[in-house]
């Protein structure tokens, strides 16, 4: 969720093209629009509207203009006093006029504001502001475009826009862009006149056949590096940034060069390459560009870095949101320090062509070189308007001379307008940055609080990344160890009390084969369909190679599953090969697998050795073990046999690798052990699982 920003609508009685605020108070914003020469119905305005409140506007002074006449294309704020504002418009003459070869296109005109001082609230309900009819003063009007040579007369004012006002030596530069041209043509003029009379011209800039400009902007450096009088102009067509530099004082004659040309896209068929919508003039060495995608895919907005040659690079790029397939508007904003500053920020709105608008900030350095720049989305306002956004214009931000304690709190506003009769002013609140002290001296104010630039913020995330996969890791292993299927790198198990060992140490692996292998689920069936499915697996398992403990019962596992499923027991015996099952593991599963709900003791493990040598091993109920002297069918328990009889065993419980002499005698107490297998067949009745 967005932060909260103050939202005033107004609908007027004719459709808006054109909007602007005073650079000297932003209460007051200047729109223009109309219906064109008379067919429509709809009148041609200039209407100056009140927007000192935040949740409310409206209307100063509407001033008609001729219904004969085209509507107003253009519009821009040249300067203010405390009692009036001066402004110029693109409005074409009549069609008549026009073809004749006469169009005075570019009108200059001063209105009257309210009784009121500069820089105060006004209220709609003043009766002095009700009252007020308001007096406008047409200053002059001219033709300043080459005349067309097409038999039809379509050119028409298509841009208009002026440095912001510095000192009144230093002068003020407007330029004026053709529309609908046979021959593209920017015209450079000295803003400062009180009306476009004599030879205020200053250059021609002559496009091309077929060439129009999409967006121009100015630039006074006097504020970067004291040169009065001294402009750079930036103007883009369709593919290309053009640069150039202008002074008013010497005039000297201008040579824009191409700072930049969209290349066409690599590895691809396509002829299509992204269209320049806007350009502005971040500092006089980097620009803001807006650019289109081919066939309705998208807009960017983009940093264009200027060498001192003029020569520009691409330092980044930001796509808008995926509803937006192309953009109609680009304002931008500068938030000036109260003193020279490291770092400057900049406000950026953006309309797109589903009536959105994508609010910005960038931070970035004052100076360049430019790379730690940073585009954070600000704020995205949705469907403010019912139609097409035609303009958008921030208000000029003029930092406070009182000291921070009394300062009040300040705003940043923004007017859009449309086709569909609408203005919309938006009002955001400024935030100190950083917060006043005694410390910092030198607060600016910001429309987001700056965070880590782009590079920490990726050097966090792979930190961060690398801290959670280490983790992830480390738990990994130790879970892994404390089920024994990796070796103790971390000895996880002395991590645990005994009673969550056992409960989280069960066997790795082959869990649900050892409780089929080694349990008797029909201890009522035959003694020949018990050793007809121990016949069927061992003949399963005889091709197995038993290269490892784990590999050769996994691999009895599954294939005398596969074998027996059909039968009504699992036989706990099997060959030689298949027989390599450590005593301490078979104990250990048998124990976890076994099914508890029943009071019977626990069964005893029984160990044969066959008269050719072979073991077999099994588990039987103590009521079924036959203990004796050792003589033929009896077994005894390991703490009963003599010296000799253990060292016997356990040299064959070696040799079959059931038993390893590091682990001790220890595993051995309370395994039966006896010498002929047939006790299997005699008590196979009695076992269980």
């Amino acid at each position: 969720m967005g932060p909260p920003v103050a939202t005033a609508k107004l609908t007027l009685s004719y459709p808006l093209f054109a909007s602007d605020f005073d650079p000297q108070n932003n209460n007051f914003l200047l729109v223009g629009g109309g219906g064109g020469e008379g067919r429509t119905g709809v009148g041609n305005k200039i209407t100056l509207i009140n927007a000192s409140r935040k949740q409310a506007i409206s209307e100063v002074v509407e001033i008609d203009l001729s219904r004969d006449e085209d509507s107003v294309t253009s519009l821009a704020v040249a300067s203010s006093t405390e009692s009036s504002v001066t402004a110029f418009a693109g409005i074409n003459t009549s069609e008549k006029d026009q073809n004749a070869g006469k169009n005075e296109h570019l009108r200059s005109l001063r209105l009257e504001y309210p009784p009121k001082r500069l820089g105060q609230e006004i209220s709609s309900e003043d009766t002095e502001v009700k009252e007020f009819k308001g007096r406008t003063t047409a200053l002059g009007r001219a033709s300043l475009f080459t005349p067309s040579t097409a038999a039809k007369k379509e050119t028409y004012q298509r841009i208009t826009r002026l440095s912001k006002p510095q000192k009144a030596t230093s002068g003020q530069l407007g330029a004026i862009a053709t529309g609908l041209a046979p021959d593209g043509e920017v015209v450079l003029f000295d803003a400062k006149t009180n009306g476009p009379m004599g030879p205020w011209v200053e250059a021609r800039l002559s496009l091309g056949k077929g060439q129009e400009a999409a967006d121009v902007d100015i630039l006074g450096l006097e504020e970067e590096n004291g040169s009065a009088g001294a402009f750079i102009v930036a103007y883009c067509t369709e593919y290309e940034i053009h640069i150039c530099r202008f002074s008013l004082k010497q005039q000297t004659p201008i040579q824009p060069q191409v700072a930049y040309a969209e290349p066409y896209p690599e590895g691809s068929g396509s002829k299509s390459r992204p269209k320049f919508r806007s350009v502005r003039l971040i500092t006089s060495s980097l620009l803001m560009l807006l650019q289109n995608r081919p066939d309705r895919q998208g807009a960017d907005i983009r940093l264009l870095e200027l060498s001192p040659s003029l020569r520009g690079n691409i330092l980044c790029s930001k796509s808008l949101h995926k509803g937006i397939k192309s953009a109609t508007a680009l304002s931008v904003c500068h938030l000036p320090a109260p003193s020279p500053s490291k770092r400057s920020q900049h406000a950026v709105a953006v309309a797109g062509h589903d009536i959105s608008i994508s609010l910005f900030t960038l931070e970035h350095p004052a100076e360049p070189p430019f790379g730690s720049l940073k585009v954070q989305l600000h704020v995205l306002l949705k469907s403010e308007h019912p139609s097409t956004i035609t303009s958008l214009a921030f208000s000029n931000f003029v930092h406070p001379s009182t000291p921070q304690a009394s300062t009040p709190p300040q705003y940043l506003k923004l007017a859009s307008t449309s086709v569909a009769n609408t203005v919309i002013v938006h009002t955001m609140p400024l935030v100190p940055y950083p917060a006043p002290s005694k410390k910092s001296p030198n607060t600016r104010y910001v429309l987001k609080s700056p965070g880590p630039t782009e590079a920490m913020q990726t050097t966090f995330s792979v930190i961060m990344s690398a801290l959670v996969i280490g983790l992830g890791a480390l738990f990994l292993q130790a879970y892994m160890e404390i089920r024994g299927g990796t070796p103790a790198y971390l000895g996880a198990k002395d991590w645990l009390s005994q009673r969550v060992h056992d409960y989280v140490a069960v066997p790795y692996m082959f869990e649900k084969q050892a409780n089929d292998v080694f349990s008797v689920v029909s201890p009522t069936g035959s003694i020949s369909q018990v050793t007809d499915t121990a016949t069927a697996a061992n003949e399963q398992v005889e091709n197995i190679a038993s290269e490892s403990i784990l590999s050769s019962l996994n691999s009895l596992a599954s294939e005398a599953l596969s074998s027996v499923s059909s039968a009504s027991a699992v036989v706990s015996s099997s060959t030689p090969k298949a027989n390599n099952l450590h005593i301490r593991g078979l104990l250990s599963r048998h124990h976890h697998h076994r099914h508890p709900a029943t009071d019977s003791p626990a069964p005893h493990m029984v160990i044969h050795a066959e008269e050719g040598g072979d073991i077999k091993a099994g588990f039987l109920n103590p009521k079924d073990a036959v203990v004796g002297g050792g003589s033929k069918g009896k077994t005894q328990r390991w703490e009963d046999l003599n010296h000799k009889e253990r060292e016997l065993w356990k040299k064959r419980l070696q040799e079959a690798g059931a038993w390893a002499v590091d682990e001790g005698e220890a595993v051995l107490k309370g395994v039966f052990f006896g010498q002929v297998a047939g006790f299997v067949g005699e008590a196979v009745r009695g076992a269980m699982a």
